[in-house]
């Protein structure tokens, strides 16, 4: 607990050292600290006891006094003299998800913002898109995350709360007493859209794990507690349900508090005919001898079908597949070998081509689309045909510098309110790669917004369609359009339509992704970034693709260069 609790205590440290814009040696000296004793394999105390405070790397005398002092005392003289430093109001901007000190130092040095209000005044007044680093994306971002810090949310987006539940089973991890821990849930199957975060844990000892829980720093409030569970909202306003088991029955747990609810009653239908009872603390034979389940793939392997993965676990025919032997090989992390749609800072990106390129070579890609947006999105610093042309020769030239790795001359282009395209076909003929997708006119009728989708679609030089259904999770619901007709035309024309990985986004859905894929339509699994930061953003994306059933074979970034461009019908 004390590793923790220091851990925590000098992460903070840092922090406000930051947003005080003080010695960056010093602030990386907390920090470094902070990750050390997170991941400290011996209780701080023990150490204390034997005078080896100071053998721990990266720990000097300054930490070590602050530490015993901690230890002593249960407080820190230092900590305390910089809380008072920093304002409430501005530690307080800390808690709003996205927002860490070094944005929060530049927001300070640049606008009047001295609390969450004036936050939400300069991101409402497109002030922040004018500071170094950040964006209308970050605009977005930081609008949504005040809005959830200061309500208990509903529902939040998958890509919302995975991170938080990642960042909890980091901490649980830790605990000694911890045998086993696993988010579960509707956020372990990747539904899109979660009600809450459900984390499972392993242990013979909950109660120490309840204690070191409801002291987290994120925690504003705890709902209700016994001996095997918590429920806490989170300063972010997500609802966290903490269930503790026995280890022996964790991942029968396991399966069924992921669910879902219509799957657990087929597979337990299925059981039953089998002569079998699965229950959340064991499976059983019908004389009422227990089987001995060490992982979760025994339960399948003690019904004779294969291991469904959890993303398809929504009672969509998954089980009568299984029973056949003919579950899909779903598409995996590996198997994405390119982000075919990222914007850079020729237009609201905020990095450079070349930043782009070193992030997607980062993460072993082969090859990435630099798609910025097209002329008549004013808001969004459009590229006219002029610095279109110049983009292109840039990324020509970077080209036959590189080896091994393709950069894609592409454009996200506006479909107009009108019915056409933001550029002329002598244009779009010049382009590696042309995305097309609508950014105005989201309340047309149904039948405007599908001949503008159509026009596109039938445009030979259109290869995708970016976030079809134009939904942004709790903001604005899908425009109306006949999706299956729009289905049918592309499958004609061999036109691709995208899930955008964007976690306000997550478009198509799992459900029109899985449609897609059985009119015969290809799709790409884009990030849609940018911030290079985001292009992380793809296992959201993949989360959904699995869902939808998709393999490697439905999905064109996962096409080696030289087959991607003969899809695209261009030279290479």
């Amino acid at each position: 607990m004390k590793n923790l609790e220091l851990s925590w205590m000098f992460s903070e440290i840092a922090d406000l050292l930051e947003i005080k814009g003080e010695n960056p040696f010093k602030i990386r000296t907390y920090r470094k600290a902070a990750n050390v004793l997170m991941n400290l394999p011996i209780k701080i105390e023990k150490l204390y006891e034997e005078k080896k405070l100071m053998d721990i790397p990266g720990i000097g005398k300054a930490l070590a006094s602050k530490i015993q002092e901690y230890l002593e005392t249960g407080k820190c003289e230092f900590y305390d003299k910089i809380k008072k430093e920093v304002s409430p109001d501005l530690r307080e901007l800390l808690k709003i998800p996205g927002l860490g000190p070094k944005k929060i130092k530049i927001i300070i040095d640049n606008l009047d913002v001295k609390n969450i209000d004036d936050l939400e005044i300069a991101a409402k007044t497109k002030k922040l898109r004018e500071l170094p680093g950040m964006g209308s994306k970050t605009e977005f971002n930081i609008l949504r995350a005040i809005r959830m810090f200061r309500e208990k949310q509903k529902t939040i987006p998958m890509g919302v709360g995975l991170p938080f539940a990642e960042a909890i089973v980091k901490i649980l991890e830790k605990i000694d007493v911890v045998e086993n821990v696993e988010i579960t849930g509707s956020l372990r199957r990747r539904k899109d859209v979660i009600s809450n975060i459900d984390i499972l844990v392993g242990s013979t000892d909950p109660k120490t794990i309840i204690k070191v829980f409801e002291r987290m720093p994120s925690v504003k409030q705890i709902d209700s507690k016994n001996l095997h569970h918590i429920s806490v909202i989170l300063d972010v306003g997500i609802r966290v349900e903490l269930e503790i088991v026995e280890p022996r029955s964790f991942y029968t747990a396991l399966h069924n508090t992921t669910g879902s609810q219509a799957y657990i009653k087929r597979l337990d239908k299925l059981a039953l005919e089998q002569g079998l009872k699965i229950e959340k603390h064991g499976v059983f034979n019908s004389d009422g001898t227990e089987i001995e389940i060490n992982k979760e793939s025994d339960i399948y392997r003690a019904l004779k079908i294969p291991y469904i993965i959890p993303e398809l676990r929504e009672d969509r025919g998954e089980i009568e597949t299984a029973l056949k032997n003919k579950l899909p090989q779903v598409i995996n992390n590996e198997d994405i070998l390119g982000d075919l749609h990222i914007h850079t800072n020729w237009s609201d990106g905020i990095n450079s081509i070349e930043e782009v390129v070193e992030k997607a070579q980062e993460k072993g890609y082969k090859y990435v689309a630099v798609t910025d947006h097209s002329k008549s999105l004013g808001i969004a610093k459009g590229l006219s045909e002029k610095r279109l042309m110049e983009q292109k020769e840039i990324i020509s030239k970077l080209n036959e510098k590189l080896n091994g790795f393709k950069i894609l001359s592409g454009i996200e282009m506006d479909i107009l309110r009108n019915n056409e395209l933001d550029y002329s076909d002598e244009i779009l003929e010049e382009m590696d790669l042309v995305i097309a997708s609508i950014h105005t006119g989201f309340h047309q009728d149904r039948d405007k917004i599908t001949r503008r989708l159509e026009t596109a679609i039938k445009n030979d030089n259109v290869d995708i369609i970016a976030h079809p259904t134009g939904r942004l999770l709790g903001k604005r619901d899908a425009y109306d359009v006949d999706i299956d007709y729009l289905f049918d035309i592309a499958a004609k024309h061999n036109t691709v339509f995208e899930i955008n990985s964007s976690p306000d986004r997550l478009d198509l859905n799992d459900v029109l992704a899985k449609k897609a894929k059985e009119h015969g339509i290809k799709l790409a699994i884009n990030t849609d970034s940018h911030d290079v930061t985001r292009m992380d953003d793809i296992r959201f994306g993949i989360g959904i693709a699995r869902r939808a059933w998709l393999e490697k074979t439905d999905v064109i970034n996962c096409m080696e260069y030289k087959e991607l461009m003969k899809f695209l019908r261009k030279k290479y």
